[in-house]
């Protein structure tokens, strides 16, 4: 009964306290509604003019687009690692890694400077001046930049991250096609090679104001300046490594090499069509106002149609000479098409996209074979995709692009390829001169993840 009482009390005084904050905040309202109203001062927001507004956002996204370029190498890594041994994995996947931090790396510290001379430095075919990657911005650079149509209104920080993506995407195209025999050290050695020297001169000539810009030559984002360069350099890797033990029995006849995981395949092809939109649409390198941003979303819409067009053929070929489709062959006709399209998406319709995107399918496929011809391992396909549908983006712009030469763009691609190959020819043959190309054959057959890791990807018999 006690209970009960003490209950009802403390309930009871809870529920006066509660009247009594009730009665005060009634008489409160009842009071402010009396009082005459305060005149509330109007908001200010600090509003910024249109070019800094436009500043913001043209550096914002290409921030965003270098992120996007910057994903591929785990679409590289994928396709390279899922189209090769099991027992290989580990090092394609360190293969791709360390392109990312030593090309970044030295293109920061030399690349970049060779690359983009700029002002008095700037030669037709070689000029070096280091940046100041920390200088600001200000309102007078801004303005001028608008006004000219220059790109001073990029950020330097902007620009370089941008740029040094391309750099290391142009480096790990070589990894495929090496795969499965070659010594970490010599790869290693590869790298800071063509990432400090061989894109960035070549690179120089096109978009660092060389000889190849006062030409007229077109590369909007890349197929020859990093595809085909790439692509040609993978090439020289290849033909100086010679082919992996048991890829031709003892007639010459080529032995199937299926990869050991396609699912990796083709979701690492995707992952690099993702990262391909900010490659070319980021190469506008200009995002607001209307005649900036139609033209990104031009450059989208043909790079998904040059996309689609090489998968597409690809499949429809290679169902036809081989009397069952391939999906390797589609994933690698989707890649020929954003090859193909790269140096041109700027300058070409929806219509001529597609085309260019069907004929880079078809000649993927048939540089695939002739490769196999001449007993060149390739393992991924690198040299079609990256280099021969880097040359016939180069001369598609020729044959399709809006006011472009085409005797200009054979010119100017044949030199970007034979400086690629001949430069990393001799690197090759001078890495194996000192024994540090391949792998011994005992090696080989055990597979480099173990033998130069120490570690299996899988934690399983890796063969």
């Amino acid at each position: 009964m006690k209970r009960w009482v003490l209950m009802g009390l403390c309930l009871a005084a809870i529920g006066s306290v509660a009247i009594g904050h009730t009665s005060t905040a009634w008489a409160q309202d009842a009071a402010a509604a009396a009082a005459p109203a305060a005149e509330t001062p109007a908001p200010t927001f600090d509003i910024p003019d249109n070019e800094t507004l436009a500043y913001s956002v043209d550096n914002l996204l290409l921030f965003l687009c270098a992120v996007l370029v910057i994903f591929m190498q785990a679409g590289f890594a994928l396709v390279e690692s899922g189209l090769n041994s099991a027992k290989n994995t580990v090092n394609i996947l360190f293969k791709n890694t360390i392109d990312f931090c030593v090309g970044v790396l030295l293109y920061f510290f030399i690349g970049y400077a060779l690359m983009y001379p700029g002002g008095d430095y700037a030669g037709k075919y070689f000029g070096y001046a280091q940046p100041n990657f920390a200088a600001e911005v200000t309102a007078e650079d801004i303005h001028g930049g608008f006004a000219s149509g220059a790109l001073r209104k990029l950020h330097p920080q902007a620009d370089f991250l941008f740029q040094a993506a391309f750099c290391a995407t142009t480096a790990t195209i070589v990894s495929g096609a090496v795969a499965g025999r070659m010594k970490f050290i010599g790869y290693l050695i590869y790298t800071c090679i063509i990432t400090a020297l061989v894109y960035p001169i070549s690179g120089m000539w096109k978009w660092g104001g060389g000889w190849l810009a006062e030409a007229g030559f077109h590369d909007f984002a890349g197929s020859i300046l990093v595809h085909a360069v790439g692509g040609f350099a993978g090439l020289a890797g290849a033909m100086v490594l010679g082919p992996r033990l048991g890829r031709y029995n003892a007639e010459g006849k080529s032995v199937p090499w299926p990869g050991h995981n396609l699912a990796y395949a083709c979701l690492g092809v995707f992952i690099l069509m993702i990262g391909w939109y900010g490659f070319n649409p980021g190469s506008v390198l200009a995002f607001s106002g209307a005649a900036n941003t139609g033209l990104v979303m031009t450059v989208a819409v043909n790079t998904t149609l040059g996309a689609c067009a090489g998968g597409l053929s690809g499949m429809l070929l290679s169902w036809v000479m081989f009397k069952k489709p391939d999906l390797t062959l589609a994933l690698n006709g989707i890649l020929a098409g954003l090859v193909g399209v790269t140096a041109n998406a700027d300058v070409i319709t929806n219509q001529e996209a597609l085309i260019i995107g069907a004929v880079a399918g078809v000649l993927c496929l048939l540089a695939v074979v002739a490769l196999d011809k001449f007993k060149i391992d390739d393992p991924v396909g690198a040299f079609p995709v990256h280099g021969v549908c880097g040359v016939w983006g180069g001369i598609a712009t020729g044959i399709f692009g809006e006011g472009k030469d085409l005797m200009v763009q054979i010119k100017g691609t044949l030199a970007c390829t034979v400086w690629a190959f001949v430069t990393m020819m001799i690197v090759f043959l001078f890495l194996k001169a000192i024994g540090l190309l391949r792998v011994p054959p005992e090696e080989e057959i055990e597979g480099l993840d173990m033998v130069e890791h120490g570690q299996m990807a899988y934690g399983l018999d890796p063969k």
